[in-house]
């Protein structure tokens, strides 16, 4: 997937050790918070987990758009058609995805409290 800012989140560095993929979308009602959500995730999970956020099926001008003047801590991968979300079962906005050494640990909706998720997880 190609970087918002540049760069790419490949398939290798998703099967080297852990990393937290929240998906999200600005068109959707509960993404509104996503930033806040995202930063909370990486401050309390950065340590154990690369935390990165993928943008669902939006041009790279409407994401920058929903970001401007918000503090994301994380980089934006931008998944233009799709497929990373299809491929991982992501069908409710916000999702969540979930890798450990390259194996899927959790996919599907980003829950409310993603920290107990978390926790089940990574210990």
């Amino acid at each position: 997937l190609p970087g918002l800012a540049g760069g790419q989140l490949t398939g290798a560095e998703l099967a080297r050790g852990a990393t937290i993929v929240v998906v999200w979308a600005s068109w959707s009602p509960r993404c509104r918070d996503i930033v806040e959500r995202a930063n909370g995730v990486a401050g309390r999970w950065g340590g154990r987990a690369r935390v990165v956020t993928v943008n669902f099926q939006e041009d790279p001008a409407a994401v920058e758009a929903f970001l401007r003047d918000k503090k994301l801590a994380v980089p934006v991968f931008l998944d233009r058609d799709g497929e990373f979300s299809k491929a991982h079962a992501v069908t409710t906005l916000p999702g969540l995805v979930v890798f450990q050494e390259g194996a899927v640990r959790y996919q599907g909706k980003l829950p409310a409290d993603p920290d107990a998720t978390l926790r089940q997880i990574f210990g």
